[in-house]
């Protein structure tokens, strides 16, 4: 006896089952990008003199990583490296300032080809290059245009596009000029890092910056009470930072301070609420992840990799190395760094250890910031402790080791520590393979400072020389 035939609205259901199953969803996805902001300076994080609730709000409805990390530790590299998926010498955009070469394809193409709307508000590659990067509308990517957050905000109100949309949108916060009180925060209650000199001035400046910090925080909560509100609340959300604090031993170098980024993920339904990762993940591998996360297919033949994985809960590792490049900013920091970290262990190289080094901190004060780096230089006349770390700041070694687990400030330099001379070894082999792979020539931009040199802790011309 041959079976009945279902009814036809139940063979009409079956088809569209098979057919919604081969359809990859495409949630709705904002990206939310700080600047300048260290991971260790917020309450997410463990910090106990400064507040982040918004980013406390997110590491509890999320995911939250405690080993991200850029792959430089200045803007244009580093967000040219997110948009494209490459290292900064295989994209083109190694100094800051620069540009990733025009024929690669970046991240908006790769989501227009799934049927995404890309828009960008505010700082999300470096200052007016964004429309060198393919996004269906973009707008206030000049230097701190304060108004780009708000001005997201209305426009994804006032949205009527019924595609899926990624929405990326930059704080230019807490980005120098910091603002010019504390607003709450006092000298009295800020705790000054131990790789820092303790002065009143270091006091007022990073009670200022915690400010900064603070904007940034209540423009990541009115982003992501919108986002929710407008896309919904199953809408993909992800926060991070281009590099760390212009701080020393911060931006511009490779150490941990520079180029451990804070990042959260909220996916509900994919992310585990209130947890937290120890993967190793980088920002080459953000566009591959969004990719992913769009429903799409990874690209091959770039240096990301989807960790989409991680978020769904279904890996719990990544990658076992994190490559990181410094190269130059403009007419100040010409210093070139490549570096490698483990879980546990960095390995630095100063390619060009007889430059000086020196960044905005100390040759831009009047420009960026409070100058507070001249009280540490007055100090440092009287006080061996500040000495050293003055020193420390504008002379380098070839080569630098730290343990982090006992070391975690990168302190106690061990590269010429007998025991660890295989290590050292071994790190400094990895280095030079991935160099010579990826094409890294270790090249100088523009004209560095030299140690014997007299004039080199003079301030650059607009020609981008010493004063004679």
């Amino acid at each position: 006896m041959r079976p009945a035939l279902p009814p036809l609205f139940t063979l009409l259901g079956m088809v569209a089952s098979v057919l919604s199953a081969a359809v990859p969803s495409r949630p709705n996805m904002v990206i939310f990008l700080s600047d300048d902001h260290g991971l260790r300076d917020s309450s997410a994080y463990g910090a106990k003199d400064i507040k982040t609730p918004n980013m406390e709000r997110l590491a509890a409805a999320g995911l939250t990583f405690d080993r991200a990390f850029v792959a430089s530790p200045s803007c244009a590299p580093s967000r040219a490296a997110l948009l494209t998926g490459l290292m900064p010498a295989r994209n083109g955009a190694e100094a800051n300032h620069s540009k990733p070469r025009a024929e690669i394809k970046k991240l908006p193409a790769y989501l227009k080809e799934l049927g995404y709307e890309v828009v960008s508000f505010g700082k999300v590659s470096h200052y007016q290059h964004t429309g060198d990067y393919g996004f269906d509308h973009f707008a206030h990517d000049k230097f701190h245009e304060d108004i780009a957050v708000s001005a997201a905000i209305s426009w994804l109100r006032a949205r009527r596009d019924s595609r899926p949309l990624c929405l990326f949108v930059g704080s230019n916060w807490p980005h120098v000029p910091w603002p010019a009180t504390g607003e709450g925060y006092t000298a009295e209650n800020v705790t000054v890092p131990a790789n820092h000199v303790d002065t009143p001035k270091t006091r007022e400046a990073r009670a200022t910056y915690y400010a900064a910090v603070g904007r940034m925080d209540r423009e990541l909560g009115e982003v992501y009470d919108a986002a929710r509100e407008v896309l919904g609340v199953d809408t993909f959300f992800l926060t991070s930072s281009d590099h760390g604090a212009q701080w020393p031993f911060g931006k511009w170098s490779c150490y941990d301070g520079g180029i451990r980024t804070p990042m959260i993920a909220v996916w509900p339904g994919r992310t585990t609420a209130g947890a937290r990762t120890d993967a190793m993940v980088s920002w080459i591998d953000l566009l591959p992840t969004l990719v992913d996360v769009a429903g799409g297919r990874p690209p091959d033949g770039i240096d990301g990799r989807s960790f989409a994985a991680v978020l769904r809960g279904d890996q719990a590792q990544h990658r076992d190395r994190i490559f990181t490049t410094h190269s130059a900013d403009g007419r100040f920091n010409i210093y070139p760094i490549r570096s490698v970290r483990t879980a546990d262990w960095k390995y630095i190289r100063n390619l060009h250890p007889e430059y000086y080094f020196s960044t905005h901190v100390d040759l831009g004060q009047a420009r960026d910031g409070p100058g507070y780096f001249g009280s540490w230089q007055d100090k440092a006349k009287t006080d061996a402790a500040a000495a050293n770390v003055v020193r420390r700041y504008h002379e380098r070694p070839a080569e630098e080791l730290y343990d982090l687990r006992s070391d975690p400030l990168e302190l106690r330099n061990l590269a010429s520590d007998p025991a660890q001379a295989g290590r050292l070894a071994g790190l400094r082999a990895e280095l030079t393979a991935w160099m010579k792979t990826n094409g890294d020539e270790g090249r100088t931009f523009g004209e560095p400072r030299l140690l014997s040199d007299p004039r080199r802790a003079e301030p650059p011309t607009k020609a981008g020389k010493k004063k004679q």
